[in-house]
């Protein structure tokens, strides 16, 4: 009988969460764990940072902007996500037509019917060959030329629209914010893999497997936003094909030694950023947070806060003080000294993470 204990740090040993995994690049973190949750550009950096060995935030931007190694989109859920750049055509042509349709009611309500939105695309691909990069407020003030109102949501769903039919990305960041730019001008004209259909969606249960496993299709699903129908398609597809197999009631790429050792004496503790994906990747929260300390994490309006695990499993929630120049931790119990030395070996490094280069 597979136990919870055994589950947590597996999944979060894929993670490169425990057991002294930690990646030495961003885009390294990133082809490891697939996506990383980017709602918010410092939670996704910190994201990075908690997986990967004396990372800065400047190596994190050399990433996205010089190497282009990594982008930030709107992928799984419809919700921003990081991925390697070799991996974002695919990925959007098996997701966005379900996120443009789940949109569609949405758009009616915004008044953005079908010719509005193409007209809005073009303006935008025209615009950008021109001018790239430029931030939300700069294409804001081109899309009122077709009468799209400056305040409200119409604008965030015109630029998101144009991302989703491929033809824009996230560029860099200028005085802190983000900018867009061509997709086609920014990224590499291919990546290794370029499937479509049943392969694409069969590849991208393989990666969530590689990064996430021990874990059920209905966890894949509730990752990936796809129906559970599909889930259970890609689950075939890949037993089939011999990629993957059981792990007691959950499943494991086949091949992979599937055995961590003991506990050890000396945890391995990291400091989650708010929606990471370890706390969002999966359909249940009882593996990766006790039941009787949930509400400290998810407490409700959407929020997730930054929590604290040691050998996967959390033990704190934590917050930034002001600025970068303070971290506090609220921890669910008394934690042992070796623990505690170590939840203060990674504040400082998230201080030193955060802290402005002058």
């Amino acid at each position: 009988m597979v136990d919870h204990e055994d589950i947590n740090r597996l999944r979060a040993h894929a993670q490169a969460l425990a057991g002294g995994a930690r990646e030495a690049s961003a885009e390294a973190v990133v082809q490891r764990v697939f996506a990383i949750q980017s709602q918010d550009a410092t939670a996704a950096d910190l994201g990075v940072r908690v997986r990967a060995r004396d990372l800065t935030a400047g190596a994190i931007r050399t990433a996205y902007e010089d190497e282009r190694s990594i982008v930030r989109g709107w992928y799984m859920r419809g919700t921003l996500h990081t991925i390697p750049s070799d991996d974002a055509r695919w990925v959007a042509r098996l997701l966005s037509p379900r996120i443009l349709a789940a949109s569609s009611r949405r758009y009616r309500q915004l008044g953005l019917n079908d010719d509005l939105r193409r007209r809005a695309d073009h303006l935008i691909r025209r615009v950008l060959a021109v001018h790239d990069p430029l931030t939300r407020a700069d294409l804001t003030g081109h899309l009122t030329t077709l009468g799209v109102r400056p305040d409200g949501q119409a604008p965030f769903h015109l630029i998101r629209h144009a991302a989703l039919t491929g033809v824009l990305c996230h560029g860099p960041r200028r005085a802190g914010e983000a900018t867009y730019v061509l997709l086609d001008d920014w990224l590499p004209p291919a990546g290794r893999f370029q499937g479509e259909g049943d392969t694409a969606l069969a590849e991208l249960a393989r990666r969530y497997l590689a990064a996430h496993a021990p874990a059920a299709e209905e966890d894949f699903a509730a990752w990936s936003g796809l129906p559970i129908s599909w889930a259970r398609r890609a689950w075939k597809l890949l037993a089939e094909s011999g990629v993957i197999t059981e792990y007691g009631v959950l499943t494991v790429i086949a091949g992979r030694p599937w055995e961590l050792p003991g506990p050890s004496d000396s945890p391995d503790v990291r400091m989650l950023p708010a929606y990471d994906n370890y706390l969002v990747g999966y359909r249940t929260r009882e593996v990766s947070v006790p039941a009787a300390h949930q509400a400290r994490v998810w407490p409700g309006g959407g929020v997730i806060r930054p929590t604290v695990i040691a050998d996967g499993l959390a033990i704190a929630t934590w917050s930034r003080g002001s600025g970068a120049r303070s971290v506090q931790v609220s921890a669910f119990e008394q934690v042992p000294p070796e623990i505690q030395r170590k939840v203060d070996m990674e504040k400082d490094a998230v201080v030193r993470f955060l802290k402005p280069t002058t």
